[in-house]
């Protein structure tokens, strides 16, 4: 059983960035922590939510991993996409911490570079893992091949009830 408090951590990790005081820079991995644990716990909240799990492979080194979520989030019909059908995490690849567990979990979704999506269903099964230069325009992303993506991969997609 999640525990509330670990909810709401989970929650604010899923949907709140931080900003250093002194700089710009966004920050959305996080190498300190269990990545392991955030999969468990972003399964959890997707089984309640009927949901699936949306992950962001990478690191905050990575311009493309930052540009993808700016990308996103000042796109209101994919932002709203991710809030309505995923639970969103980012986990950290990186030298501080490669998280190899959870890599191997996630079927060693570091072959296709960074960002890198994975999609677990609410018991944990990997469905899919997208190489996001797929999704990739000029020097910055395709808004049509990101949704498509998403509306391809969320739960009612492959459920076979809704066909």
């Amino acid at each position: 059983m999640i525990r509330p408090f670990i909810v709401s951590a989970l929650l604010i990790i899923l949907t709140e960035t931080s900003f250093p005081q002194n700089n710009d820079t966004l920050v959305l991995y996080h190498p300190d922590m269990d990545a392991v644990e955030q999969i468990d716990q972003a399964i959890l909240l997707a089984q309640s939510e009927n949901k699936h799990v949306l992950i962001q492979v990478g690191g905050n080194w990575c311009p493309w991993c930052i540009r993808l979520h700016k990308f996103i989030k000042q796109h209101q019909t994919l932002d709203s996409l991710i809030r309505a059908d995923y639970v969103l995490l980012h986990v950290n690849y990186s030298m501080e911490n490669k998280n190899p567990e959870a890599m191997k979990r996630l079927e060693f979704p570091q072959r296709f570079s960074f960002p890198v999506f994975v999609i677990l269903d609410a018991e944990g099964k990997r469905l899919h893992t997208q190489n996001t230069a797929y999704l990739e325009e000029k020097e910055s992303y395709n808004e049509e091949k990101i949704k498509e993506f998403l509306l391809n991969w969320n739960y009612s997609a492959i459920n076979p009830e809704t066909y």
